[in-house]
């Protein structure tokens, strides 16, 4: 009688499957991602765009710019300090002497660097003027006002400016009715008002443009 040798029984292993909710959760997260990251993107490209709009609207409008630039826009005129000036007045009663110190102001720094190099001849045109000046020309308000006149008129002519004759600084309002006051009263007592008492007329201005806007005094000492 034969025997039949039989193998090990072999069971059959169950297939393993991915749950379908594990599935479904990584694909929500996927998802996700993608959707965050298109959102990234967009909110990229519009800040982009933001600033490139920004950009543009500065550089149309001066206004909106740095203010060094709105500053040039409007025309900031330039200052040119002058060193002290210390000059004997020529008072005759007593020795007197001014010690002042003057700034231009001018319509640009390119006059200013011209100006620069006739410095000695400027600074001689100005101890002339100050020279001839008494303590007396200079004490009042249209005194000092005079003298910033004639030395915008006098510091350009070494540069080859000829600008016209600044006209008299008049006297302040009230001043100036006073005196008008005293002359109709000298006429009617029987003066005779001559042709040289009579205001002259102004006189045209030169074509020729003044650099020296204006003349600043930053210090006034008279002793």
């Amino acid at each position: 009688m034969s025997a039949v040798m039989a193998g090990p029984a072999v069971d059959d292993a169950p297939v393993t499957r991915r749950p379908k909710k594990k599935l479904i959760l990584i694909g929500a997260i996927v998802l996700a991602l993608v959707l965050a990251l298109g959102a990234g993107v967009v909110f990229f490209l519009k800040q982009r765009a933001a600033h490139a709009a920004a950009a543009e609207d500065e550089a149309a409008s001066p206004e909106a710019s740095t203010p060094a630039a709105a500053a040039a826009a409007k025309g900031v005129p330039f200052y040119l300090p002058l060193d002290p000036f210390i000059v004997n007045l020529a008072d005759k009663e007593a020795d007197r002497y001014l010690q002042i110190g003057i700034t231009f102001e001018l319509e640009s720094s390119m006059s200013g660097d011209t100006m620069k190099g006739y410095m000695p001849a400027i600074r001689n045109a100005i101890l002339m003027i100050l020279a001839a000046k008494t303590s007396k020309d200079l004490l009042n308000r249209e005194g000092k006002e005079q003298l910033a006149l004639e030395i915008q008129r006098e510091a350009v002519r070494p540069m080859g400016i000829e600008v016209a004759t600044p006209e008299p600084v008049t006297m302040a309002p009230a001043a100036a009715s006073a005196a008008a006051s005293a002359s109709a009263a000298s006429a009617g007592a029987g003066v005779i008002v001559t042709d040289a008492a009579k205001a002259k007329p102004r006189r045209r201005a030169e074509n020729q443009r003044n650099p020296i806007q204006h003349v600043h005094f930053s210090s006034f000492i008279i002793q």
